[in-house]
């Protein structure tokens, strides 16, 4: 869909049925989670954080099952399809998958594509055109969640949360698993399935971290061993490592995991 101004945003519909890539669920969504979604990607947009949009909602006469609490008490409610916007629908799973299936070629492709339509300040012919979208991938990680924690938004689903968009990063939101905190209590879990606690509003700088380490994981296939060892050396300097040591990756790997534990 192309704007007034000549910018182009993707269309998605959120409770439209089972897609292609669907797992477990349905692909319905309810009208109470939907409102919330409508009103929250808006109220985001306008505290100045970036997000996707919601353009319309649409109440639907189909009776769709909940678990609402997940504690066992299904109910029939009324069902809703959301029609959101972003100017662009990958994560960083969109890459990790073609990563782990091997397919290179495709992955590489991928990752033109996105650097070359979001994230203009990337030259395509730069030699190290992908440790510069590591580089800024990191940074604006950084910048999106110190945004939400400044208005206590707790994402409940921080991996899918996070898309790329025109050289920055913005808020996916997402379906009954966000909350405002005012209160701003680290301890607080907006998504009532996280029973361990991992996606606490004072893990969320942590889960972005973690989400940077699957990001290195699939982007090492495409690189040469120079820039592999620059990738550990991003590591290493913002984790304050000094010198060199035959254990940096372990110790980086080991960090990022005791990161999500705490």
């Amino acid at each position: 869909y192309f704007f007034r101004h000549g910018e182009r945003w993707e269309l998605q519909l959120k409770g439209s049925g089972k897609t292609p890539y669907s797992r477990n669920g349905d692909g319905r969504a309810v009208l109470r989670s939907s409102v919330r979604e409508f009103l929250c990607s808006e109220a985001m947009h306008y505290l100045g954080i970036p997000t996707s949009r919601a353009a319309s909602l649409v109440v639907s006469d189909d009776d769709v099952w909940r678990d609402q609490f997940y504690n066992g008490n299904i109910k029939k409610e009324r069902g809703a399809i959301v029609l959101r916007l972003a100017k662009s629908w990958f994560r960083i799973g969109s890459l990790e998958i073609l990563a782990h299936s091997g397919e290179l070629d495709l992955l590489r492709r991928l990752l033109d594509f996105i650097i070359q339509e979001h994230f203009p300040s990337i030259a395509m012919n730069d030699s190290n055109k992908y440790l510069e979208f590591f580089s800024t991938v990191v940074s604006e990680t950084a910048n999106l969640i110190s945004l939400w924690m400044s208005v206590g938004f707790a994402h409940g689903k921080v991996p899918d949360g996070i898309g790329f968009r025109g050289g920055i990063l913005y808020s996916n939101v997402l379906k009954n698993c966000f909350y405002f905190n005012v209160l701003f209590e680290t301890d607080f879990v907006p998504n009532t399935s996280d029973d361990e606690r991992r996606y606490k509003i004072g893990n969320q700088a942590s889960v972005g971290l973690f989400n940077l380490s699957k990001l290195l994981q699939a982007l090492k296939p495409l690189l040469d061993p120079r820039q592999k060892q620059l990738f550990t050396e991003l590591f290493k300097t913002k984790l304050g490592l000094l010198g060199e040591n035959e254990n940096d990756n372990y110790l980086i790997a080991f960090l990022l995991k005791v990161s999500l534990l705490c």
